[in-house]
């Protein structure tokens, strides 16, 4: 089952999620509309492309605009339930070797303390942003079923993995659980919120170039928008 869950499954699960992203992002560009955003993004290249970087680097930095400087709390459980639920993954030796068997990468690991202590931050922001989903009346009435799912399949792998590692429970058990909500987490990147692990890029982009474009980014007095 490990051999089968860790080799064929995991490629078509990878191809799944590739291939569906990339279409999920050819329908965002091809949606782009200089005539209903009012933004022609192809006649300004350089200052749609400064919009753009800097848009994108401002929500990649902690604090770095008005939002995160204006919800302190929410910023650090947001950055620090993102950094272990990326870094943990990418960055885990046991992950590493993996992925070097099946697909021929190899890049640097982090120590399995380091792993433990992103895995329990991470484990703590994930409740710390339920907490606040039930508490808020502004938050709670725009989350639904898909957004408690979502939440459920990103931390099941991390609890499930913390298990294993330190031996809690039935081994074998946790790690199937372990192996399948990863599987699950990456085949659901295109079709769910988890999408934007790459449409944040795209969406910050377009919003950076239409700012950096239009909206006082371009200071043409015969620009007529």
């Amino acid at each position: 089952m490990y051999e089968l869950l860790t080799g064929p499954i995991l490629w078509l699960v990878c191809a799944i999620a590739i291939v569906g992203m990339i279409t999920r992002t050819i329908f965002f560009i091809k949606g782009l509309s200089w005539k209903l955003d009012r933004v022609a993004y192809s006649a300004h290249p350089a200052a749609g492309a400064k919009g753009a970087i800097r848009s994108i680097l401002a929500f990649l930095i902690p604090f770095g605009n008005h939002s995160w400087r204006a919800k302190p709390g929410f910023t650090i459980m947001f950055f620090v339930f993102h950094i272990g639920l990326l870094g943990v993954p990418l960055f885990l030796a046991g992950h590493a070797v993996i992925l070097q068997e099946r697909f021929g990468i190899s890049w640097p690991t982090i120590s399995m303390g380091a792993a433990d202590f992103w895995t329990v931050a991470m484990l703590v922001a994930a409740a710390c942003i339920a907490i606040r989903r039930m508490i808020l009346p502004e938050v709670r009435i725009i989350t639904d079923a898909k957004d408690w799912f979502v939440l459920l399949v990103s931390i099941a792998p991390f609890l499930s993995g913390y298990l294993v590692v330190h031996e809690i429970g039935d081994y074998n058990f946790w790690l199937l659980v372990h192996i399948v909500s990863g599987l699950a987490w990456i085949v659901l990147l295109p079709f769910t919120k988890l999408f934007h692990a790459v449409g944040f890029f795209w969406t910050r982009a377009q919003l950076g170039m239409d700012f950096g474009i239009k909206r006082g980014g371009m200071k043409y007095k015969s620009f007529d928008w």
